[in-house]
């Protein structure tokens, strides 16, 4: 599992001269853009919270369980090579990928955190803005809440890695879900609040099938934990939580009997 683990990490930027410094810049520009279509043009609300912060949160946390998702779901068949030749146990290689994105997602979660302690060392940034709130609302430095930080990323992976085997099972029949897969996540990010607040859904329906992504509760218990906006509430993690459980439960019994006969139709 290290070894795919680190060939993940090493062969992403093999030949880039950057290299994962595209970890830091991706993000940078993904939010530039957010705050120029979704701030400047659409006025979404952001609950008060700077822009910039907002939607970093969204992008971390949302960009380590797309990764997750699209690596694990083609696992059959871009691995069908090395699959026949040797054996070992196959969950190894979608587990490997939700670890070598971790790496990732610290990555990101890193420069989360410097942009916020350059809010906190700088208030003066935000008095332009009544609509803000004070720094000293956010949870920064508030350990009782930080703790959610595991929970939430653990829930988060699993979901990536559950949903992940449940398609890659069924790729090595139906090749339509490996080009479906990257659409389909596109719209599950509108879908989830990423690039606005659960605050800014006023329509009732909407807001009942928003919320019923198990995705929703894990996003808005982030910025509660780390921005101190969003809701948070344990019966929207739990019910994240029994979702991912349920999943797993699905993606491993699918994924342990398709493994047996894949190469005879991969």
């Amino acid at each position: 599992m290290w070894m795919f683990v680190k060939r993940d990490f090493t062969a992403q930027f093999k030949q880039t001269i950057l290299g994962p410094l595209w970890h830091f810049i991706q993000p940078l520009f993904t939010t530039i853009v957010y705050l120029v279509v979704f701030t400047n043009i659409a006025k979404i609300s952001t609950d008060g919270v700077p822009p910039t912060l907002f939607y970093m949160s969204g992008i971390a946390l949302w960009n380590y369980f797309s990764s997750c998702l699209n690596a694990t779901s083609n696992t059959f068949v871009a691995n069908a090579g090395i699959f026949g030749k040797v054996y070992f146990p196959r969950l190894v290689m979608p587990l490997s990928t939700v670890l070598s994105n971790m790496v990732k997602f610290g990555i990101q979660f890193l420069l989360l955190l410097i942009t916020m302690a350059w809010y906190y060392f700088n208030p003066s940034t935000l008095q332009h803005s009544s609509t803000l709130q004070p720094f000293n609302h956010f949870n920064f430095f508030n350990p009782s809440t930080l703790l959610l930080l595991p929970i939430l990323v653990l829930i988060m992976a699993g979901l990536g890695l559950g949903l992940g085997i449940i398609i890659s099972s069924m790729t090595t029949k139906y090749r339509d879900l490996t080009v479906l897969i990257g659409f389909a996540v596109q719209l599950l990010m509108y879908a989830t609040p990423v690039v606005y607040p659960m605050s800014a859904i006023t329509n009732e329906r909407l807001r009942f099938w928003i919320s019923v992504n198990p995705l929703t509760p894990i996003m808005e218990a982030f910025r509660y934990a780390t921005l101190g906006s969003g809701s948070f509430t344990v019966g929207g993690i739990l019910y994240s939580a029994v979702f991912m459980i349920i999943t797993l439960f699905v993606g491993l019994v699918i994924f342990s009997k398709v493994e047996k006969t894949f190469m005879d139709t991969v």
